[in-house]
């Protein structure tokens, strides 16, 4: 269920979009008058519609009352306004507004607005929103583009060795931040070049996906690994580093001894034919990435297999 907040005095735009939205069960309009928005924003809608013809406030102020509280401090805003002026639409978008739409009304307009807006919040929700990096749907939408080319490229797979025991020692904020250093990693090693057709993607957690179309793979599987062990040890205690291990009790309070945390990379050479669907490079992917995480330290594997 979609909720749009509807800033407004007068109940006959509510009515409207009632109307229009009649047939898509997802949507809810709620309207909330001028002297209630402080309690308003309290929730999270999928989107609030000012309309600044009807209400005692300036939609500018509005707008940065919605900017201000944290909960909506990304919330999409539509302005609509009679006062069309190019000061007062520009003074509106400085305040974060997202999109400005003039009275009267055309409903088609507002109808395709609202809905490409719940549409693109839904794209982005397929987002990591701790990397910004694509998440599943667009990953596997990349691997049936590549396959449809019939042409070679490799799959790079990334996770994470003794993650876990990271988590239990330091915390978990510390280990979003051990996350996001391994995204810039493989970032700026899979791009290095100043033209490249490769992809990077987050499953999730600390496992990671390239795509690589350079025959030259290696060298960025390398660099990778060259990178991440030099600079994962600014995570870790002095001690810890010194020690070479963290010590984690069980369940059963015995203390455990971890290596510090390194990368394994599993590497799938996709020849032209040998892949039927996407499916079948995840489990190729799953097996060379097993292999890596079981051989100590930092490594790669490679898959070189042609059918």
């Amino acid at each position: 269920m979609h909720t749009v907040y509807l800033i407004d005095d007068d109940e006959s735009l509510r009515k409207k979009l009632n109307e229009i939205f009649k047939p898509d069960k997802n949507f809810k309009f709620k309207q909330i008058k001028t002297e209630n928005i402080d309690i308003a924003l309290k929730d999270i809608p999928a989107l609030i519609i000012i309309n600044e013809d009807t209400i005692t406030e300036n939609a500018t102020e509005i707008c940065h009352k919605i900017r201000d509280n944290d909960d909506n401090s990304i919330t999409p805003v539509i302005v609509i306004t009679s006062n069309t002026t190019r000061e007062h639409r520009v003074e509106i978008l400085k305040a974060a507004a997202t999109y400005f739409i003039k009275n009267p009304i055309d409903f088609e307009y507002l109808y395709y607005t609202i809905q490409n807006i719940i549409n693109l919040l839904y794209i982005n929700r397929k987002v990591s929103p701790l990397t910004n990096l694509p998440g599943n749907v667009q990953i596997q939408a990349e691997m049936k583009r590549r396959l449809m080319k019939k042409e070679f490229f490799v799959m790079l797979y990334f996770d994470l060795d003794n993650f876990k025991a990271y988590n239990d020692v330091y915390g978990f904020s510390n280990g979003d931040e051990i996350i996001k250093f391994t995204a810039r990693t493989i970032i700026k090693n899979v791009h290095s070049k100043d033209e490249d057709n490769n992809f990077v993607g987050h499953i999730g957690g600390d496992d990671f996906i390239a795509i690589i179309e350079d025959q030259d793979y290696e060298k960025i599987c390398q660099n990778i690994i060259l990178e991440f062990d030099k600079n994962i040890k600014k995570y870790f205690s002095e001690d810890d580093v010194a020690k070479g291990y963290l010590e984690v009790p069980n369940r059963k309070g015995i203390i455990e001894e971890f290596p510090l945390t390194t990368i394994s990379v599993g590497a799938v050479e996709v020849e032209p034919g040998r892949f039927h669907n996407t499916l079948e490079i995840g489990e190729a992917g799953a097996q060379v990435k097993h292999l890596s995480k079981t051989i100590p330290g930092s490594t790669y594997v490679i898959d070189r297999r042609k059918k």
